[in-house]
């Protein structure tokens, strides 16, 4: 990307400090924005009406968070993004980066890279929920999602993978079964 592209589309973001526990969007409330996280960790996470969470994603930052048009529906979140930990994110309005895509096609590709990233990356985590038993799917967790397991809570790599955190453990420590 052209460095005044690269200046453009950074300076459309506003950043800010993000407290542990902190959400940039909560599931079903309005969400117009797109979010990179700078520094720290979050999770993408989908609740039930019982208030059972499911952890459908991990970001570590620097980073791009799933994009708007992948995780809202009707203007709204499907999902809570919470921070683990202290850090700072980014955002800028949804409507503001497809401006800029407009106006920029090295904007636009870069915009659709991330795009296609996080399709790949859904698409990846579906097919292993759909086709690999628990085991294999913890293998495919550490190939794609190295030293997660030390970063992030066990119960939140296990409802990623399915599975209940006894399951995740015994896999994990499969000597001590």
């Amino acid at each position: 990307m052209a460095t005044a592209d690269a200046h453009t589309l950074a300076g459309a973001f506003e950043a800010k400090a993000v407290a542990k526990a902190h959400h940039l969007a909560r599931q079903g409330d309005p969400d117009d924005k797109e979010y990179i996280l700078l520094s720290g960790k979050m999770v993408s996470l989908i609740g039930d009406a019982e208030g059972h969470e499911v952890c459908v994603g991990f970001f570590i930052g620097p980073c791009v968070i799933t994009p708007n048009l992948a995780r809202t529906a009707a203007g709204k979140s499907l999902v809570s993004l919470r921070a683990e930990t202290e850090g700072q994110a980014a955002s800028v309005k949804a409507a503001v980066l497809l401006d800029l895509m407009r106006g920029s096609p090295a904007i636009e590709d870069w915009a659709d890279a991330v795009l296609r990233a996080e399709l790949e990356r859904k698409t990846s985590r579906e097919w292993s929920l759909a086709a690999l038993k628990a085991k294999e799917r913890l293998e495919w967790f550490r190939r794609f999602y190295p030293d997660h397991e030390t970063l992030f809570t066990h119960s939140q790599i296990a409802s990623f993978l399915g599975m209940t955190p006894v399951t995740l453990s015994r896999l994990r420590n499969p000597s001590g079964s």
